[in-house]
């Protein structure tokens, strides 16, 4: 697949996207008929497209073999029914190697997140960018946070760059999205790609759609699908009032349990996707499981929200 037909497939999405978390069994070891069903159910429920092994699907903790096993099982679970993309990161040799596995295993493109643990310059991420963009024939998708925050300059030479088709921003500083926005739309005309990647994008995505960014990640739609997508149709919609009854009554109230725990972000969503009748195992340390309380309270949240589209209907 081209840059532009993966972007085509993005630009307009029918559904969330996708971020699946790795399945693991009894032993630690990744559950590949796990993951695959995993996977299937959320093609099946409507995302527009699946990132495999990124920061949900605990990429930090996979070795480079089993990533690949994952991005080839993501890939034979889509079916070619919407496409696959997979992250790519750590150093620039690492990342270049982890691109060119996702390459081999049938992926349809990448998210290419941050650096590991350095604080490089703006010259020395747009290098880093660039050969990981040049490794591969896979269109990129750059991951805007912490340690690859970047200039509008930045972003106008990497929507230069052969391969880049967008950015994914979890930082949400919205003066300078807006600022990055104007800059490409004025310096590299054509249709470069923006995401809402925080967590738990749909919390902040009435503010990113004011930007006219209308892609966002979905780590809700994990476990909770119908929820998702409940979300995402009234936003394409302009259904405000449905919206609203959502944001209050089972977004915020998920964000703040979220925020008890330091990678609840993942490790919340894991035990979302347990408590609705698929066993994916615990996450990997260095992240840890929620508390037994945290788990009883997001039980009750996810009756909630599912009593609230009842309640639409």
């Amino acid at each position: 697949m081209t840059p532009a037909p993966l972007a085509a497939r993005l630009r307009d999405p029918s559904g969330p996207l996708f971020f699946p978390v790795t399945a693991y069994g009894p032993d630690g070891s990744v559950d590949l008929d796990v993951y695959r069903t995993h996977v299937r159910r959320g093609v099946a429920a409507g995302a527009a497209a699946v990132f495999a092994c990124c920061g949900t699907g605990e990429f930090h903790a996979l070795l480079p073999e089993e990533f690949e096993v994952c991005v080839r099982a993501a890939v034979e679970a889509a079916e070619g029914r919407i496409p696959v993309l997979a992250g790519a990161g750590y150093g620039t040799a690492l990342a270049v190697r982890y691109a060119r596995l996702a390459e081999d295993a049938g992926a349809d493109g990448l998210l290419a997140m941050p650096p590991y643990l350095v604080l490089a310059g703006q010259e020395g991420l747009l290098r880093h960018y660039r050969e990981v963009a040049a490794a591969t024939a896979l269109p990129v998708i750059v991951y805007q946070r912490d340690n690859a925050v970047f200039t509008p300059h930045t972003v106008v030479e990497l929507a230069r760059t052969d391969g880049v088709i967008g950015l994914k921003d979890g930082l949400g500083d919205l003066d300078l999205m807006q600022r990055i926005v104007s800059a490409v739309r004025t310096e590299v005309p054509g249709d470069f790609l923006y995401f809402n990647g925080l967590p738990t994008a749909e919390q902040t995505q009435l503010a990113y759609q004011a930007l006219g960014i209308t892609l966002y990640s979905s780590a809700v739609f994990c476990f909770a699908p119908e929820i998702a997508l409940a979300f995402h149709r009234a936003l394409r919609t302009g259904d405000r009032d449905t919206v609203r009854r959502l944001l209050d009554g089972f977004y915020r109230p998920f964000v703040e349990l979220r925020a008890q725990g330091r990678g609840y972000a993942v490790s919340l969503v894991k035990a979302g996707v347990r408590l609705r009748g698929l066993d994916v195992g615990e996450v990997r340390p260095p992240l840890h499981e929620p508390g037994e309380d945290h788990v009883k309270q997001l039980a009750q949240l996810i009756e909630r929200g599912y009593a609230l589209l009842e309640e639409d209907a």
